[in-house]
């Protein structure tokens, strides 16, 4: 694939090299040129100084036969502003846009622009770790599902992964154990701490907590005081 990245950061320049390594042909955008620096040596794509929603800076990079372009400057107007071009004049099949404004990336998507909004998504990991929640995190997807991860208890040791899901609501679709990644095929056996990530709706969150037979770490411990 070709991918052009606007923003070479520390999120830019991963990417970077991450899809260079993997065999794509990656030209990352910068408007300045020391930014280039954090590729390191194993970076074999290109890189081009200048602003990111140019269109001739992006012609340059090669947009005009674009498969996909990520955009993750440290800034969210210049970063719509480039989405847009690529998606509006250049008919770029995928867009991917970091906005840090939650409200803003809301509104962009109801407009059809693809966003991940980095701050929401640190402050609701960081929100549950704080919380102790059953949920480690939960990552929208759409607006009815998230990715959420949690452990498996006492509950569920030795039953299946078709006794884990709950029909529309949730279905798991990894399973952690011991440092190995395990397809959860209805009939995987599940065991106590095995880690599940999973696809759920919202609504059904606690629904799936109680299916679970898990509580809230703090509220638990409150309760238990009381």
């Amino acid at each position: 694939m070709h991918i052009i990245i606007v923003g070479c950061g520390r999120v830019g320049s991963q990417m970077a090299q991450m899809l260079s390594q993997e065999g794509h042909n990656v030209v990352i955008v910068d408007k300045n040129p020391k930014s280039f620096n954090r590729l390191g040596s194993a970076f074999n794509g290109i890189t081009i100084t200048g602003i990111g929603f140019d269109p001739d800076i992006l012609k340059r990079a090669g947009i005009e036969r674009a498969d996909a372009m990520a955009v993750v400057t440290n800034g969210d107007n210049s970063n719509i502003m480039a989405s847009q071009v690529a998606k509006r004049i250049f008919k770029v099949p995928k867009v991917i846009t970091r906005i840090y404004d939650p409200e803003r990336s809301v509104i962009y998507r109801r407009f059809g622009l693809e966003t991940i909004c980095t701050t929401k998504i640190s402050a609701d990991i960081i929100k549950n770790m704080l919380l102790q929640e059953v949920f480690i995190y939960h990552i929208p997807v759409g607006k009815e599902h998230a990715l959420i991860e949690f452990e498996i208890g006492i509950k569920f040791d030795g039953k299946k992964v078709e006794d884990l899901n709950i029909g529309s609501d949730f279905a798991a679709t990894a399973i952690l154990r011991k440092g190995q990644v395990i397809l959860p095929t209805p009939e995987v056996i599940i065991k106590t701490d095995d880690l599940i990530l999973g696809l759920a709706k919202v609504t059904a969150l606690k629904k799936l907590r109680d299916h679970l037979g898990l509580k809230k770490g703090l509220l638990a411990k409150t309760e238990a005081k009381a």
